[in-house]
């Protein structure tokens, strides 16, 4: 590729030199970085993939012991047992920084830690299908919660891959090769200039003896 705009000089030979060097180092760092990153991002995949089956199977087994329970008792019955709920939760959301993507960390507090007040009713007209329904989904909160978690990371660790990918590409296909034809198109002008200038430099030494022999010649010539 030649590089006909660049600036065929010394210096500029040195700062592409030392541009190369930092390129060169940059490049591995992101590697390590897209390698390590793509190392994270699977296991939080496998993870979610893990979490997601869990979590749809006991949203389904809730949803089964709903039925059956509006099957065996009225929906007037239901309506109000389900009106008004006596357990609250406080959710807060923070960050966690992994290789510079901040990917969410949930945590949640329950207003009271006895177990028993997830059940807003009480057990003389319910049936045992709507107990079940609601414990299955209190004990499903904290795999929800963990599921949101690794579902935003892989979004967020997936469009920093794809970044670093575009960073490591650019690197290793347009930046270093460009910078290494600029310093082999300078060497060669250095070189090629170095040569001239001592054809010229022997060119002009021929000169200066041959005069200084023809001085020589004839200052020695008898009068």
């Amino acid at each position: 590729m030649a590089a006909t705009h660049v600036n065929p000089t010394r210096m500029e030979l040195t700062r592409l030199k030392k541009k190369l060097i930092t390129a060169v180092r940059g490049h591995k760092l992101l590697k390590d970085k897209r390698d390590e990153l793509m190392r994270q991002f699977l296991d939080l995949v496998r993870e979610n993939k893990a979490l997601r089956e869990k979590v749809e199977a006991g949203i389904a087994a809730a949803n089964q012991n709903f039925v059956l329970a509006r099957a065996g008792m009225q929906d007037q019955v239901l309506d109000v047992a389900l009106m008004t709920p006596k357990q609250e939760v406080s959710l807060e959301c923070g960050n966690r920084n992994v290789m510079s993507v901040e990917i969410p960390v949930f945590t949640y507090q329950t207003r009271t830690s006895d177990a028993n007040d997830i059940y807003s009713y009480g057990f003389a007209f319910t049936s045992s299908d709507l107990d079940a329904a609601v414990k299955s989904l209190a004990d499903l909160l904290p795999e929800m919660l963990r599921l949101a978690e690794c579902e935003k990371s892989c979004q967020l660790m997936a469009a920093e891959i794809e970044k670093t990918r575009r960073r490591v590409n650019a690197l290793e296909h347009v930046m270093i090769p460009q910078m290494q034809a600029n310093i082999k198109y300078i060497t060669m002008k250095l070189d090629e200039n170095e040569r001239s200038t001592q054809i010229r430099l022997m060119k002009v030494k021929d000169m200066m003896l041959e005069e200084a022999h023809h001085y020589s010649e004839h200052i020695s010539e008898p009068a």
